[in-house]
């Protein structure tokens, strides 16, 4: 997301209208009938009683204090009484409310974190960690308790008014027309203050990102930020973004404390007019007006109408932030696209395959926006017509400059990359009709890249396995030359990682990726860079435990380490996505074309085939 996007404003003319918004988010949270129905029902309950305050103090003020005709156990029986009902009432709904708000929003949130799961590729480039993470578990979670609780006071504030209103008409009619006279100014100030506070909720939401990926960026590149010196530019471009920040909340603040004060200032002149009439009417007669109950009832009623007036006003500020954050994650629902997956079950299809590749006039174009996947034709082309066949069982090093289209082919074979024209074949049959569970099962990858999960080191060599098999998570640890590290660790295999399992090192995280690819013994294998970055002590390790992950398996190298590619059965050439030249490293290196040219400038080159993807910005 560009920062011209987060200067963006929605119009007034595409801002959805408040039931619009709520039918959005009904399915989540309006599938609890019961809790809605005990939530509502107390609340209407909670209302109604309270008409029955100042009504408690006619009979009270004209029978018991002046004439003594009230026993003296009645008033303190019905207060009493009175608020233990709108005690149970609260409880209740104040229960129900927390139901329907954490149920809605586990609900939200498992349906968000499956497509996070099952989302299709472009969203990883368009939308960074912080943000995915701030929208899942922050904007979900306040979201929905703030527009439940909102709501719920919307109902009980509109019964309070409705309930109070009928029981001033009951008492005079005319002067509660004055009191009716609130109600279009009050609709004009939320209308107002609400659409202002929405713009700006929705500029804090894309400025709360922007400083999140900054804390993130700077987190992942802490080294370079402080081996270059660049503390201090980045101090002021995080100070910059919070003080955005700072101005979008005191925004916000001034559109919400608005609200309250000019609510009041509408209900104080109604009320200077009521009571100016009421003495007037008193003075003259009126039969509703001419007891100091009916007076004190009266006065007392409309004056108990600000409070509920007051919350309806100050209602607007909850519900527009909770609509916002939680159609926030609405929207990453409807706009995330999960991978396509229309394969369906084959009788045909091996449960574990031989491992022949195939590539048949294959190309690839990635997307303007530096995504991959089918569907555009727009682009640079990273594969152009490429056709390849591997045997089964055999090691194929893929060599070119950054850019050549390496990890473009690799990609393509669990379908991480889609192509627009051309096959990709797994034992004679496209990748396209392998449900992508069943193909992805047929491959292992050990990248330069190490990933762990924060778990044990059981569960990441274990890793899609129900349960681990420890005599074969220790075995496969021996096989790649870690089996003594993890011995050593304070529990052994069931040792917890951390975040990423910095506590190891280089070397130790590529060995452990091993013997992940061991464990799951898929019949391909995918090596990109797997030794770069690493001493000689640690690449010889882990060229050992490779040589045991490759046996008998169809094994694509990535790599620029002559050590690692010259004993591939065949070295494939790769240039601006096309095959340059084939064939053993001696024959290439005899030929002098662009594979001995490529270790004539000191390797044959790393990096990414795939075009850089523009830096992610939200």
């Amino acid at each position: 997301m560009t920062e011209s996007s987060t200067s963006q404003k929605p119009s007034d003319a595409t801002l959805p209208g408040l039931r619009a918004r709520v039918a959005r988010l009904w399915i989540y949270f309006g599938c609890y009938r019961g809790a809605w129905a005990m939530a509502i029902g107390a609340t209407i309950v909670s209302a109604l009683s309270e008409p029955a305050i100042p009504a408690l103090l006619k009979p009270l003020l004209d029978e018991g204090f002046t004439q003594g005709s009230l026993a003296i156990w009645m008033a303190p029986v019905a207060i009493v009484g009175l608020f233990a009902i709108r005690g149970v009432a609260h409880f209740a709904s104040q229960y129900a409310l927390a139901r329907i708000a954490n149920e809605g929003m586990v609900t939200l949130r498992r349906q968000l974190f499956a497509r996070l799961l099952s989302a299709d590729w472009p969203l990883f480039a368009e939308q960074s960690a912080s943000q995915l993470a701030n929208t899942i578990v922050y904007e979900v979670q306040s979201g929905s308790s703030q527009l439940v609780q909102a709501l719920l006071s919307l109902v009980r504030d509109s019964f309070t008014v409705l309930a109070l209103l009928c029981y001033l008409l009951y008492l005079n009619w005319s002067l509660t027309l004055i009191v009716l006279a609130l109600v279009p100014a009050v609709a004009w100030i939320l209308k107002t203050m609400s659409r202002r506070l929405y713009h700006v909720t929705r500029q804090s939401q894309r400025a709360t990102d922007a400083l999140a990926y900054v804390v993130e960026e700077n987190v992942l590149a802490q080294r370079m930020i402080r081996l270059h010196d660049v503390q201090a530019a980045q101090a002021g471009r995080f100070a910059s973004l919070s003080a955005d920040l700072r101005g979008l909340a005191l925004k916000a603040t001034r559109a919400s404390a608005a609200t309250m004060p000019l609510t009041q200032l509408v209900s104080a002149i109604a009320l200077s007019v009521v009571i100016a009439m009421a003495l007037s009417q008193g003075q003259a007669g009126n039969e509703r007006m001419v007891t100091v109950g009916g007076f004190v009832a009266f006065i007392g009623a409309m004056l108990m109408l600000i409070s509920p007036i007051r919350r309806l006003a100050d209602v607007v500020n909850p519900i527009t932030r909770g609509l916002a954050a939680l159609e926030r994650g609405v929207e990453l629902l409807q706009q995330s696209q999960p991978e396509p997956d229309a394969a369906a079950a084959r009788d045909d299809l091996p449960a574990r395959a031989r491992g022949e590749i195939q590539l048949q006039e294959v190309t690839v174009r990635y997307r303007n926006d530096g995504s991959g996947g089918g569907g555009s034709s727009s682009g640079d082309h990273a594969l152009d017509g490429v056709s390849l066949h591997i045997p089964a069982g055999q090691t194929v090093a893929l060599v070119g400059q950054s850019g050549a289209g390496k990890t473009t082919l690799v990609n393509l074979l669990p379908r991480f990359v889609r192509a627009q024209s051309g096959q990709v074949l797994i034992d004679g049959i496209d990748v396209a009709q392998w449900p992508l569970q069943a193909l992805r099962q047929q491959f292992a990858m050990v990248s330069q890249d190490v990933v762990m999960l924060n778990d044990s080191v059981a569960a990441n060599v274990a890793l899609g396995a129900p349960a681990a098999d420890r005599a074969r998570v220790r075995q496969c640890l021996q096989d790649a030359n870690l089996a003594a590290h993890v011995d050593a660790l304070p529990q052994g295999i069931d040792t917890l990682l951390g975040h990423n399992a910095t506590q190891l090192s280089g070397g130790q995280r590529q060995r452990l990726a091993i013997a992940r690819a061991l464990y799951k013994n898929a019949p391909i294998l995918l090596l990109d860079e797997a030794t770069s970055a690493l001493d000689t002590e640690s690449e010889r390790l882990v060229q050992q435990a490779l040589a045991r992950v490759m046996r008998g398996r169809t094994t694509l190298v990535i790599a620029h380490r002559l050590s690692t590619i010259e004993h591939a059965d065949r070295i494939v050439v790769m240039e601006r996505g096309h095959i340059a030249e084939q064939g053993t490293h001696a024959d290439l290196m005899a030929a002098g074309g662009v594979y001995a040219r490529l270790q004539g400038e000191g390797g044959p080159g790393s990096g990414s085939g795939a075009p850089p993807a523009p830096p992610r910005q939200p």
